[in-house]
C-alpha cells in the first residue's frame, strides 16, 4: 500500500478549484437506498465515496487489488464509532491527492480499515469504497439537488444567495467538526406540545430520524414499535427500536408522521459525548428539500422540493436483501430490417433473433426479521431471488426492491428463489407494523 510521489511544499491546504478564476463546480451524484454516491479520484484511481455531513475523517475501507492506491506516510490507529462493540484498527495516510472534476486537493489525509465493517457494497448494489464529509464541505458553500441528482460546489468569497421567499435559513453549530441543527419533534399522539432537540444533519443515514432514548426524559420508545437492526457502525451493528412519531418541526416546515428510531445507551454511547445531542436528521428528511450547506458561514438553507409531502415507510416485508455478484444472464434480441422487391416494388420486414450473453446483478436475502410476512411465508437467509412478482430478478436494481417492499400495506409479492439448487416459490403480503 506504499507508493512515494511528490508533493510540493507550498501546495494550497484542503479542497480547492483546480483554476483559481473559477468560481463553480457542478457534478452528478447516484442516489442509493437515500445515500449520496459521488466519484472521487485519490492518487488519480477513480473510487465511489458517500457523501455523509455526519463525518470527520475521510474513511476508505473497501480496497480490492484491482483497486490497489498509493498511500503517503502511513500508521496505525484506533478509530470508535457507532455500535456497542470495541474500537478498529484503522491506518493512517497524509498528503493524499484527491480530485472531483475541476476540485482539487493534495494534502488529504485519509484513515484506511481494512476490513470492511459497514458491508456497504453489498446492502447497496454497487461498489462503494469509502466516505468523505468534513474535508470536502467545509471550503465550500455546497448545493444538494436531491431531485436532480446534482451537488453544486461554490466559493464562499463570491457566491451570492439571491431571493428566495419560499427558503428559510438555520444557523448550524459544530462539534467535533459535525454540524447540528436546533428543530422541534412532537412525540405526543395525544397532546400537541412540541419538544425542542439538538440534531445531527446527518446526510450519510438513509433513514429519517434517530432520537437517542433517555437524552431528554421525553425521549422514549412509544408504545407500538418492533426492534431492528438499524445498521452498521464502526463499532458493531446497531439496534434500536423502530416507531413513528406525529411531527417534526424544522423552522416553519412540518413534516407529518415520519418514521423514527429510538437507540439504547449502549448502540449510541460514543456520539452521546456531545451532551446536548438528541440524535440525528437523515436523508429520509433531507430529500424532500434543496439544500445549501454553508459551512464557512455556519448555516444551512432549505427549500422545500416536490417530495415533501411523500409517505414514509418502512420494509414491510422483513427480508434484507444484499447484491450477490453478478450471474451470466441468455438475452435474447430481436433485430428487423426492411427488404425492397425489386420487381414489385413490395416492402417486407425481415426479424432476426439473436441471443448475447451478459453479467447482471445478483440479489440473496441477508436477513429474515422474526415473525416478518417473509418469515412466515418461509423464505430463509441465503435464498437467492429468481424473479419478484413475475419479473426476472435482473430486470432490477437493489433500490427497486427496496422501493417495491415499502410500496403499500397489504401488497402482494410473489417470489421465486433458488435454495440448494431447487427453484421455489413464495407469495406473502407486506405488513404494516406500525
Amino acid at each position: 500500500m506504499l507508493l512515494s510521489f511528490s508533493i510540493n511544499s507550498n501546495a494550497q491546504v484542503g479542497f480547492h478549484f483546480l483554476n483559481k478564476n473559477k468560481h463553480h463546480q457542478q457534478i452528478n451524484f447516484k442516489f442509493i437506498n437515500n445515500l449520496i454516491v459521488i466519484p472521487l479520484q485519490v492518487n488519480n484511481k477513480k473510487l465511489h465515496f458517500i457523501l455523509d455531513t455526519g463525518v470527520n475523517k475521510t474513511i476508505l475501507f473497501n480496497i480490492s487489488k484491482n483497486d490497489s492506491i498509493g498511500l503517503n506516510n502511513v500508521k496505525k490507529v484506533q478509530l470508535q464509532g457507532l455500535g456497542n462493540g470495541d474500537p478498529v484498527e484503522a491506518l493512517i495516510s497524509k498528503n493524499n491527492h484527491f480530485s472531483i472534476k475541476k476540485i482539487t486537493s493534495k494534502t488529504e489525509s485519509i484513515f484506511v480499515i481494512l476490513k470492511d465493517y459497514f458491508d456497504l457494497s453489498r446492502k447497496m448494489g454497487t461498489t462503494i469504497h469509502g466516505i468523505i464529509g468534513y474535508n470536502l464541505l467545509k471550503d465550500f458553500i455546497v448545493k444538494i439537488n436531491y431531485k436532480k441528482h446534482t451537488i453544486d460546489f461554490y466559493n464562499p468569497k463570491t457566491f451570492n444567495y439571491g431571493k428566495c421567499k419560499k427558503c428559510e435559513v438555520f444557523p448550524i453549530k459544530f462539534y467535533r467538526k459535525k454540524p447540528f441543527i436546533n428543530i422541534k419533534v412532537q412525540l405526543d399522539t395525544i397532546g400537541t406540545k412540541l419538544l425542542d432537540v439538538k440534531m445531527l444533519i446527518d446526510s450519510g443515514g438513509s433513514d429519517a430520524v434517530w432520537l437517542f432514548e433517555n437524552s431528554k426524559k421525553e425521549i422514549k420508545t412509544p408504545l407500538r414499535f418492533f426492534n431492528d437492526i438499524l445498521g452498521e457502525g464502526l463499532s458493531g451493528v446497531i439496534y434500536g427500536n423502530r416507531s413513528r412519531m406525529p411531527k417534526i418541526k424544522i423552522g416553519s416546515f412540518e413534516i407529518e408522521n415520519p418514521t423514527v428510531s429510538f437507540l439504547d445507551s449502549l448502540s449510541s454511547k460514543n456520539a452521546r459525548r456531545f451532551k446536548e445531542r438528541n440524535g440525528s436528521i437523515g436523508s429520509g428528511i433531507l430529500k424532500r428539500f434543496k439544500v445549501w450547506i454553508d459551512y464557512p458561514n455556519k448555516k444551512m438553507t432549505l427549500k422545500k422540493n416536490g417530495s415533501f409531502s411523500s409517505g414514509f415507510n418502512y420494509n414491510m416485508s422483513g427480508l434484507d436483501i444484499a447484491y450477490d455478484g453478478k450471474q451470466l444472464i441468455k438475452e435474447q434480441v430481436v433485430e428487423n430490417y426492411e427488404q425492397i422487391n425489386q420487381a414489385g416494388g413490395d416492402k417486407s420486414i425481415n426479424f432476426i433473433t439473436n441471443y448475447v450473453y451478459k453479467f447482471k446483478p445478483s440479489f440473496v436475502i441477508d436477513n429474515v426479521v422474526k415473525n416478518s410476512p417473509g418469515e412466515k411465508a418461509g423464505l430463509l437467509k441465503g435464498d437467492i431471488i429468481l424473479k419478484i412478482n413475475g419479473k426476472p430478478f435482473h430486470e432490477f436494481t437493489l433500490n427497486d426492491i427496496i422501493y417495491k417492499f415499502q410500496l403499500k400495506d397489504n401488497k402482494k409479492i410473489k417470489l421465486q428463489i433458488s435454495r440448494g439448487g431447487e427453484a421455489m416459490k413464495f407469495q406473502f403480503r407486506l405488513k404494516k407494523k406500525i
